[in-house]
């Protein structure tokens, strides 16, 4: 039997530290797109997360060395066989709202979670048949099969807990969330602002600084850079790379970087919609396969992030122990790609290439643009503000669309739910039974060396089939006020407002 006790990493969390000392009560944080629905069961982007982390308390966390770390949840304990796993929850929680959390709670939001319409969860947590109320303070999920990376969704959006009195039949609740964590809504004006205030009776309200936090999404990042400099913003997130230099000696101002567990990379439709068919890189792999070999990664990497990322060609960074060096980064090969293009019958293959208006996706669009044409291939850029962009990701309304994903502790994070038959985050549409049952295999496994026999094989699909052209992994790159202090470099990218005060 597996267990881990996160009762005694609970303490960390308590540290009391005195209200009054506040120099500002108001965090000014700037990001560098527009959130999407604020709903943990049906959001999906990465500045989401980051808003989330204020606002919804997980059953658990990750730290630096993603680890696990207690959030909701004091401690959790596997069965023998894998297939069950019982949390201890917290006793003094209650959601914004008033509502107690306890065990029911979890239920519910699991089984929503489960079967909402339009949920982006269902697929990591497929596995949990049911999940039992052992009593108020302790939860246990039932699963059909052994299911490693669990622990890794509680420790996202899977694991937040909404109040179940305002979350049910509640159509409206992305616009009014009620969550548990340590700020709580206020309004939101899209492409604007979101404000928060801090709950009252948060668990672990000794240990926050601020009174407000207002979240303001600014695409460019030098007009972002330019509002921190004027005092307008204490916080940003994804700054330049052109930018961290300079940055580095001004002394008003810290910066902070680490690199991501995600990608930044580049989705082909090649079956989400009928629009794949008149798609020159969706129907045949040959024209997928010489716009890859058209790229240079390494040069990506330069021109578009100043050599603030790792080149990569996989789901996780090569630096990662389930990296599969059997599936090398292809070199730049150009008379190879115009053999190949020639072999296809499209010696001069056109398509649009959908990009977010953020300025890293920008330049990305124009450097690939500028490669491929050497090999042949005539790439138009679409800019597309990013919640519209997912949205026409979903209907399969696009050819290519750069995008980037953030990462999850655990690398099936990274590829089921983009790679796997019919899942939400699947916008390539692609799907092969072989690679379904691989991917299963790997999440069925605990072994890392288990996982790896048919993650190894999944990559060598992958980078034969090419539904996603994966580029590089990114440094997080942010830069804050150098009065504030508590910011956590974490791989995923998040700033957790816990500890974080300005001095």
């Amino acid at each position: 039997m597996k267990t881990r006790n996160l009762a005694l990493l609970s303490a960390a969390l308590l540290t009391l530290a005195p209200l009054a000392a506040q120099a500002q009560t108001t965090l000014r944080v700037g990001l560098a797109e527009d959130p999407d629905m604020l709903d943990p069961t049906r959001a999906r982007t990465f500045v989401g997360r980051i808003v989330f982390s204020a606002l919804c308390d997980k059953l658990i966390d990750v730290d630096e060395k993603l680890s696990y770390v207690p959030q909701l949840a004091t401690g959790y304990e596997w069965s023998a066989d894998g297939k069950t796993l019982t949390m201890k929850l917290r006793t003094d929680v209650t959601f914004h709202d008033g509502e107690k959390f306890d065990a029911a709670a979890v239920k519910f939001n699991i089984e929503r979670h489960k079967t909402l319409q339009g949920s982006n969860r269902s697929g990591e947590l497929r596995p949990v048949d049911s999940v039992d109320v052992v009593d108020p303070t302790t939860v246990r999920f039932n699963l059909s099969a052994p299911f490693s990376p669990l622990l890794a969704a509680l420790a996202d959006r899977a694991g937040m807990m909404v109040s179940p009195k305002a979350a049910k039949d509640n159509a409206n609740f992305a616009n009014a969330p009620v969550c548990s964590g340590p700020f709580k809504f206020v309004e939101r004006v899209a492409q604007d602002r979101i404000v928060f205030e801090k709950y009252a009776n948060y668990w672990n309200k000794a240990n926050i600084h601020f009174d407000r936090v207002v979240y303001t999404p600014i695409p460019d990042a030098t007009v972002r850079l330019a509002n921190l400099r004027s005092g307008q913003l204490d916080y940003i997130e994804r700054v330049a790379s052109s930018d961290v230099a300079k940055l580095a000696t001004e002394s008003r101002f810290k910066v902070s970087k680490i690199t991501e567990i995600g990608y930044q990379g580049i989705t082909i439709n090649i079956a989400k919609s009928d629009k794949a068919q008149a798609n020159p890189l969706g129907k045949d792999n040959r024209v997928r396969e010489a716009f890859e070999l058209s790229l240079d990664r390494e040069g990506i990497v330069q021109v578009v992030m100043d050599g603030e990322a790792l080149a990569g060609n996989q789901w996780v960074p090569p630096t990662s122990t389930y990296y599969s060096k059997g599936s090398p980064m292809p070199k730049r090969d150009v008379a190879k790609a115009k053999e190949l293009l020639k072999q296809a019958g499209v010696p001069n293959p056109s398509f649009t290439l959908m990009t977010p208006t953020t300025s890293d996706a920008q330049k990305i669009a124009q450097v690939v643009q500028a490669m491929a044409k050497e090999a042949g291939f005539d790439v138009k850029i679409a800019s597309t503000e990013f919640a519209t962009s997912l949205n026409l990701a979903d209907k399969g309304d696009f050819d290519a669309y750069v995008l980037a994903w953030s990462g999850r502790a655990d690398p099936d994070g990274n590829v089921y739910s983009f790679l796997a038959c019919k899942q939400p985050l699947n916008y390539s549409g692609y799907c092969k039974p072989e690679v379904d049952a691989l991917l299963n295999e790997a999440r069925s496994k605990q072994a890392p060396a288990d996982r790896m026999k048919a993650y190894e094989q999944v990559a060598k699909f992958a980078q034969t089939d090419n539904p996603i052209l994966y580029l590089y992994h990114r440094n997080w790159l942010w830069a804050y006020n150098a009065k504030l202090t508590g910011v956590r470099e974490i791989p995923d990218g998040l700033l957790r407002l816990t500890g974080l005060k300005m001095n």
